[in-house]
């Protein structure tokens, strides 16, 4: 009975982990195009005499594009981090809103952690296609050795396993992150024909 309730245990987690952040982004997406709908509902016929389809998906494009302009100068910056801090006392959107925020951070550009290369990690005697997401060093006794965190998505992108790796095991296949995402979205499907790889050099 104990490794049923275990085995339920498990797969429901994974079930929650798997479901509220899908359940979350497509509700965000819905209400915020649902609020473009409404914020530009009828200005078509009174600029310019007829409907214009599609204005409330321009117009959160745009709302969308200006929180990033605002987002990325200083004094925006501070104010949406100021605001961010008083939401996130509130339980419930701390809860949901931190994990969605982290993800979405890891495969952001400008972010200064996160997804930034694909990597290819000999492990156990096969290759192992994984994200990069951190360089440190490791002291065992015989001086500084610098090792690899790399990331690797066993359901989905945010289910997966961290593997710590020396950094000779560690080559990097010529694959964006974003055709990285790809392979793994289409169980391998997305690698092409040939694979260019090459190894860092060793500080």
């Amino acid at each position: 009975m104990g490794g049923l309730m275990g085995w339920l245990r498990r797969r429901f987690l994974a079930g929650v982990f798997v479901t509220v952040p899908l359940v979350v982004s497509v509700v965000a997406i819905v209400w915020v195009l649902q609020w473009g709908d409404r914020l530009t509902s009828g200005l078509g016929e009174r600029v310019i005499g007829r409907h214009l389809p599609g204005l409330g998906i321009f117009a959160t494009a745009v709302f969308v594009l200006v929180i990033g302009i605002v987002a990325t100068n200083v004094i925006g910056r501070r104010l949406l981090q100021r605001a961010e801090r008083i939401l996130l006392h509130i339980p419930l959107f701390r809860t949901v809103y931190a994990p969605v925020k982290q993800l979405i951070s890891a495969f952001s550009p400008d972010a200064d952690t996160g997804f930034k290369r694909m990597v290819l990690v000999d492990h156990g005697g096969h290759l192992v296609l994984g994200f990069l997401t951190k360089e440190f060093l490791v002291d065992r006794g015989e001086g500084p050795a610098l090792h690899y965190a790399v990331y690797v998505p066993t359901n989905h992108l945010y289910l997966g396993d961290v593997i710590v790796c020396p950094a000779e095991r560690v080559s990097f296949p010529a694959l964006t992150v974003e055709e990285g995402i790809r392979v793994f979205l289409t169980g391998g499907m997305g690698l092409r024909d040939r694979l260019s790889v090459h190894e860092e050099p060793r500080p």
